[in-house]
């Protein structure tokens, strides 16, 4: 680790990484063991911080917890001579052939990884923390759904979301529930899949999400309450893409940023990896994506020196 009062004013890295996630950790350990200067910052808010207990990361048969795995891998960053930084980037600009980016001191560096991933839009209840802690509220299908097989469970959200999860929970439980907020006419093709999968449909009242020790309980709008030992919401979510965005780099219609095979965006030296590219959002593809723009990243340095 360094301190903002470290870096001095003016030294430019070879590159920084923005954002401690899986994605960013991961680059900044094969740059430092590329022997390039690397520094990482970190705004300490990572969607994996959120993980309970993971048993869909390779090499951890008996699961891992969030934040170990993020302090495994800030561990092995740091062995690998990596500056990290816990601070936020405000903004980030060009200044001649390197990228000035402004946190509680400018930090300058020739190249730039964005892995700055995505925040969860949660349910509005005071219980969220307590219950995504207690596997009662789920942020993830593809990642756990193999651990509610044949329980009782619920998607919530607007009903072309829902749909879609709901519909892949079915290869794990035959008791799903949709939970929409307003009452929504699906059209005939819709209607007909949802009844041929079982799939029940009910409106709930908002902010009505509450913990009941190892279950979840919905009020609805018929004025009953239903409980279920897991909901997931199908919300949506932000993309942290505004950094690269305000540099040029291209988005998709959600926010996603666009990256060719290599993982670049379209401005020379401007990187990004993990949640923030339109990928499946998982452990092991930001390992994938960080591996692919370190290496990248370290020819691009090598034909600009």
């Amino acid at each position: 680790m360094v301190s903002d009062d470290e870096i001095r004013p003016g030294e430019s890295y070879d590159c920084l990484v923005v954002g401690g996630g899986p994605a960013g950790l991961t680059a900044a350990t094969y740059l430092g063991r590329f022997r390039r200067r690397i520094v990482l910052v970190d705004a300490g808010q990572s969607r994996a911080k959120w993980i309970p207990v993971t048993h869909n990361c390779p090499g951890f048969p008996d699961g891992i917890a969030g934040v170990e795995l993020l302090d495994r891998l800030r561990q092995q960053a740091l062995l690998s001579g990596v500056d990290l930084v816990d601070d936020t980037i405000h903004d980030i600009k060009r200044g001649g052939t390197d990228f000035i980016a402004t946190a509680s001191v400018p930090i300058r560096a020739r190249a730039v990884l964005m892995a700055t991933g995505i925040v969860d839009t949660l349910p509005d209840t005071p219980d969220a923390a307590d219950m995504i802690k207690a596997g009662t509220l789920r942020l993830c299908p593809i990642c756990d759904a193999y651990e509610v097989i044949d329980g009782r469970v619920a998607v919530m959200g607007p009903a072309d979301h829902a749909m879609k999860k709901a519909l892949f929970m079915r290869s794990y439980t035959r008791d799903v529930t949709m939970l929409v907020e307003t009452t929504t006419r699906f059209d005939p093709a819709a209607d007909a899949l949802l009844k041929k999968a079982g799939i029940k449909v009910h409106a709930c009242l908002p902010g009505s999400i509450r913990s009941a020790g190892h279950q979840a309980t919905v009020r609805l709008v018929a004025g009953n309450t239903l409980s279920f030992d897991t909901i997931y919401p199908a919300l949506g979510c932000t993309m942290r893409s505004k950094l690269a965005t305000n540099l040029g780099a291209e988005c998709d219609e959600i926010g996603n940023l666009v990256v060719d095979s290599r993982q670049r965006t379209a401005i020379a030296g401007l990187y990004a990896a993990g949640d923030v590219v339109d990928e499946i959002n998982q452990v092991a593809v930001a390992f994938g994506h960080a591996a692919i723009a370190a290496t990248d990243m370290h020819s691009y340095l090598a034909q600009n020196e």
